[in-house]
């Protein structure tokens, strides 16, 4: 295995690393106050190819591999988390499943619009009372003819306050349980298809969440992705390379962190010399500084993994998942520490970062159900 970026990957790295600091940075904290997203910066996204990295270049998309691509949401996540989860969304969770499991038509109709960014997508599964047991979900979608009926609500969709597409998982099967969920690709200005409340936030208050309320809601058969009653392998199928986005998300956080300590334990002086001179201080850095290198490695691996095909990567998606979160946590944790009071002030940016970094231990999958799938994998072996 090469640990070195061939030159394409580089050059994506580096457009993602400008874009962040240019576009994203610059503006994070007002959006967090506000609790708004940074439409225009998703749009320039879109234009330089970041919202189709994970299409093929036959429907216009950027096809960039896994391995850019993670390294493209670790940087655009220390310019701004709450966008960066938006293009995440978009790719690995969205755009994956349908160059994966839409039809020829589904394919060329939409992802050439979701390239380009014309197009944003949201993945409709969570609901009030099925989160880490997705089997359980009651949102049903009748058959009527050649249409189905949809009922039911979803939460927490990411992207969806704004989305042009919704990727939702009903029951279609109910007698089958977890074994009769479809999924299906709805246009958001469908009738019956409602934006329902807008999620106020503890962190990516620049990202949109919301829940989605379907009121017979009626689609052709022709929405199905995939065949019938086949949608929750498609979800967790799709999850697998999801968590690869969050965990960059994670380590991008942890990264922002690192560096924000690193520049305060340099510039504030205590006892007549800077803070970095402090061996608590010093130790404390080091520690923060390995724990983002190993996540880094361990991230470019599972891309690596997922780029090159390999026959399964569930169990280390889910071990990036579980160590990138809770590391960007000790080390955001970490970082306030070093700032003291002045960490926990909100023009702080690292008051910020310990806030969005949070959710990254909780969506696509908690870190105990992580450890479930981990336990699974490794008693089944």
């Amino acid at each position: 295995m090469d640990f070195k970026f061939n030159e394409e990957q580089q050059m994506i790295i580096n457009e993602a690393k400008k874009f962040a600091k240019n576009e994203l940075e610059p503006f994070a904290e007002e959006l967090d106050e506000k609790g708004l997203v940074n439409e225009a910066a998703i749009k320039k996204l879109g234009e330089l190819g970041f919202m189709g990295m994970s299409i093929p270049e036959e429907y216009d998309g950027f096809d960039s591999g896994y391995i850019a691509y993670a390294g493209t949401m670790l940087e655009l996540s220390k310019g701004d988390a709450g966008t960066s989860v938006c293009v995440t969304v978009q790719n690995s969770l969205f755009n994956d499943a349908i160059v994966h499991f839409g039809t020829e038509e589904q394919k060329k109709k939409y992802l050439p619009k979701l390239a380009t960014g014309e197009y944003i997508g949201c993945f409709s599964l969570t609901e009030p009372n099925s989160g880490s047991d997705p089997g359980s979900l009651k949102t049903s979608a009748v058959k009527d003819g050649d249409h189905f009926i949809l009922n039911g609500t979803k939460n927490f969709v990411t992207n969806g306050g704004f989305a042009d597409l919704a990727l939702v998982f009903a029951q279609t099967s109910p007698d089958l349980g977890a074994k009769g969920i479809s999924a299906f690709l709805i246009e958001t200005g469908t009738p019956g298809f409602e934006i329902g409340n807008h999620e106020n936030k503890m962190g990516i208050r620049s990202s949109s969440t919301t829940e989605l309320i379907f009121s017979d809601c009626k689609v052709p058969a022709s929405a199905l992705v995939g065949a019938e009653n086949k949608g929750l392998s498609i979800a967790l199928g799709t999850l697998d390379g999801g968590r690869i986005g969050v965990a960059a998300q994670a380590i991008g956080i942890a990264e922002a962190a690192l560096e924000e300590a690193v520049k305060y334990a340099k510039e504030r002086v205590t006892v007549g010399k800077p803070l970095a001179y402090q061996p608590v201080i010093a130790n404390k850095i080091a520690d923060m500084a390995m724990e983002v290198e190993l996540a880094k490695t361990f991230l470019f691996r599972v891309a690596w993994m997922k780029e090159s095909k390999q026959p399964s990567y569930t169990k280390q998606a889910a071990m990036l998942k579980v160590f990138a979160s809770e590391m960007s946590h000790r080390v955001c944790h970490a970082a306030v520490q070093i700032h003291g009071g002045y960490g926990y002030i909100k023009e702080n940016k690292v008051e910020r970062l310990y806030r969005d970094q949070r959710i990254t231990e909780i969506y696509e999958g908690t870190s105990e159900i992580q450890r479930m799938v981990i336990g699974r994998a490794v008693l089944s072996e």
